[in-house]
């Protein structure tokens, strides 16, 4: 798996689910992002949103990113209420970006948790 950025890494577990080689649920795609259901939901609302780019983890990201991870800022939010999120104030939803071996980080491809739904969740 690469550490760096590429446009693809034929062994990365998220860049497969963005080629189709590995089943997934969506919930939206466009040139640059990918979002699908986590498979372990630990909220009644719970999915991933991934750049479509292999970036392994927040740790890569540079100032040429900035637009990039404004827009999913700003996606995620649109996602959340789409998926069943209850409306701000009131209602909310979780974003968890896990980086690294001690972050907590999993798989190694950047990817934010969209968790959201009444409480208490599981975990998260």
């Amino acid at each position: 798996m690469s550490e760096k950025i590429v446009d693809h890494d034929p062994n990365c577990l998220f860049c497969k689910i963005v080629a189709g080689q590995i089943p997934s649920k969506p919930v939206y795609q466009d040139e640059d992002f990918y979002a699908f259901h986590d498979i372990h939901p630990s909220a009644p609302v719970h999915f991933l949103i991934i750049p479509k780019l292999h970036i392994p983890s927040m740790a890569q990201l540079t100032d040429e990113h900035a637009a990039l991870m404004g827009r999913l800022m700003v996606l995620a939010p649109k996602l959340a209420r789409q998926e069943g999120c209850n409306p701000y104030p009131a209602g909310g939803f979780r974003l968890l970006c896990n980086t690294g071996a001690e972050g907590g980080q999993e798989v190694h491809h950047l990817h934010i948790h969209v968790m959201g739904g009444p409480r208490p969740w599981l975990r998260g």
